[in-house]
């Protein structure tokens, strides 16, 4: 894997290595490449189409290089610092530009970098993008649904995503731009718990297709695949594959239709954890060496229910409590609720891994007060749950997909 000049490359078994080695002043950042491979390994065998990682979920280079290891070559970017920062990395990587509300410049500066695959959710977005690449026709344009997101733990319908009253005519304009594909997505929100989501999203956007009487390249089925926290605990992963293969096989599209995911969480969640320190316990209250403003922003904020250990050296025997988190700052909105189940005897000087922060915590990192420097370690465990372990036993890799040709002239995929 390579690594960047300066990058920390001390390498531990486990978080108890840290702390026993004398862990430093800030909180530690555990990354588990292996857990990222691991993922990655399972996605490309069993989803039924071409997967982009979603760069905003966890950019680190050593994620990058992970996955891009395992054979991900796809990435779905969202600025013009994330298509920099995957072209610096590996210049033959597949870009696709996702973010339905881009600015002119960013649109103009990813098409002059190689990026023909942009998302729209309007045709005010439509216009911009065709007037930033002065009307090219070697685009790959994706409109965005907005579907349900009932089955999310975490709805993301609201701020993007074209009604399905208004798709027909703007899925027909898109089609009309281009020479090259066109395609729809949709998100069905994050952490979604249910498989048949996604499949009733895609006959959602196959009644679009058939609506605006276009021929339709790409299938895509955005992100929202889950991982294993407490309290959440997901249908198998081979589920999901399942419904959406099942769907795709019978959608009104090309004969030669790609079907594409984005996922983020479930490839990088498991690889991930945060080692803080306890500075003051008061009561059920711990003061922590991060917070918020730091590496855990989701557990304050979204209130997600993040796994927690006690890491000393000593081994406690006390029973488990209930206890609140406060971040470093100043700020007194830097407090994450819980409840996290700890020893009851935890004390100043303690150290707590949080795990499943794979996903979405370095990403969200802030300077705020002075606080945020993180040192990373690279660990050789794989302390969390799986979706992947039992999955990858139930189900064949994806198999080829054959069409047939319906007697009005389409064509659907055949089972």
């Amino acid at each position: 894997m390579r690594m960047d000049l300066g990058e920390p490359v001390q390498h531990v078994s486990t978080a108890l290595d840290v702390v026993k080695r004398g862990a430093p002043d800030g909180p530690v950042a555990i990354a588990r490449p292996h857990r990222v491979r691991a993922a990655a390994d399972w996605f490309l065998a069993h989803f039924p189409g071409e997967v982009f990682y979603a760069v905003k979920a966890n950019p680190s280079p050593w994620v990058i290089d992970a996955l891009w290891d395992a054979g991900v070559r796809g990435f779905d970017v969202a600025s013009e610092a994330e298509i920099d920062q995957i072209k610096a990395r590996y210049a033959n990587a597949q870009l696709a530009f996702m973010h339905p509300v881009k600015s002119r410049r960013a649109i103009r500066r990813a098409y002059e970098k190689g990026v023909r695959a942009f998302a729209l959710d309007s045709e005010d977005e439509l216009d911009k993008i065709l007037a930033e690449t002065d009307g090219a026709r070697d685009l790959t344009l994706i409109v965005r649904l907005a579907v349900s997101n009932d089955a999310a733990s975490l709805p993301l319908a609201h701020k993007f995503g074209v009604s399905t009253a208004a798709a027909p005519a703007l899925i027909r304009r898109a089609r009309a731009a281009t020479e090259e594909m066109l395609g729809i997505s949709f998100h069905v929100g994050s952490q979604c718990m249910r498989p048949l989501a996604y499949k009733q999203a895609m006959l959602e956007a196959n009644r679009v297709i058939v609506q605006a009487g276009v021929v339709v390249d790409i299938i895509n089925v955005g992100g929202g695949f889950p991982a294993i926290y407490p309290g959440m605990h997901p249908p198998a992963m081979d589920a999901y594959m399942r419904e959406i293969r099942e769907a795709f096989e019978e959608m009104f599209v090309a004969q030669n239709a790609k079907l594409w995911a984005e996922p983020g969480r479930a490839l990088v969640a498991e690889a991930g954890s945060i080692l803080a320190r306890v500075d003051l316990r008061k009561g059920d209250a711990l003061y922590l060496n991060d917070g918020a403003y730091g590496n855990l922003f989701d557990a304050t904020h979204v209130h997600w229910p993040f796994p927690v250990a006690l890491v000393r050296e000593r081994r406690s025997n006390a029973k488990l409590a209930p206890f609140r988190f406060y971040g470093p700052t100043c700020d007194s909105m830097d407090a994450a609720a819980g409840p996290f189940m700890l020893p009851a005897d935890i004390a100043e000087g303690d150290f707590i891994e949080i795990g499943m922060t794979g996903a979405y915590s370095v990403a969200m990192a802030t300077r705020f007060n002075g606080f945020g420097e993180t040192e990373l370690v690279f660990a050789a465990d794989a302390p969390w749950p799986t979706l992947f372990a039992a999955s990858a036993q139930s189900l064949e890799p994806a198999a080829p997909v054959v069409r047939l040709a319906d007697r009005k002239g389409r064509t659907r995929r055949s089972k």
